[in-house]
């Protein structure tokens, strides 16, 4: 499934993550690299850019023998979205075509009451990453931003082959303040 893009990427990558970085400075450059690649050309194969009706379509591209990475697109008709969640590990997220509109809250408690505060809403254009760290602030939902397909590609530092999804926890059955607008 690799063109010669996504098997660069997939090496460089690999390379990285050997060399024993650290998350913090590995996601940043992963990010750096995605960016690159999905700004190159349209190496997507045509099946890893297939949505499906209900949710959204995740498309495994590359797990890593040792199971520390995984390579999947993520395809999102309009009106399509993630649950509210975070994540098993770290994360690097590019925008391969369309738009991506990325949701993130912090958990609140009132009392014995637990919810969400939306803090920040941005909509991503194709060519664009950010990663994330699974450090309790990486409480997020992602969905299609615009009017035609949206697809992102997502570097993750788990397993997928094993876990299924990056998911951790879902936090959809937690009221939601809206106390932010959003930014473009």
């Amino acid at each position: 499934m690799a063109t010669n893009a996504f098997g660069d990427f997939i090496e460089d990558v690999e390379l990285l993550r050997r060399a024993g970085i650290p998350s913090a400075a590995l996601v940043p450059q992963i990010a750096i690299r995605l960016a690159a690649l999905n700004q190159g050309s349209r190496w997507l194969p045509a099946d890893a850019r297939a949505p499906v009706d209900i949710g959204y379509a995740q498309h495994l591209l590359y797990a890593a023998d040792d199971g520390g990475l995984s390579v999947c697109s993520l395809v999102w008709k309009a009106g399509q979205c993630t649950p509210i969640h975070n994540h098993v590990a770290w994360c690097v997220v590019g925008v391969y075509e369309g738009v991506e509109r990325e949701t993130r809250y912090r958990l609140a408690r009132e009392g014995e009451s637990a919810y969400l505060v939306e803090s920040h809403i941005c909509d991503v254009p194709a060519g664009e990453a950010a990663g994330m760290l699974p450090d309790g602030d990486d409480i997020h939902c992602v969905a299609n931003g615009g009017d035609c397909i949206a697809i992102s590609i997502h570097v993750y530092g788990a397993d997928l082959r094993t876990l299924g999804s990056s998911i951790r926890s879902k936090f959809d059955h937690l009221p939601v303040r809206r106390e932010i607008a959003v930014r473009p």
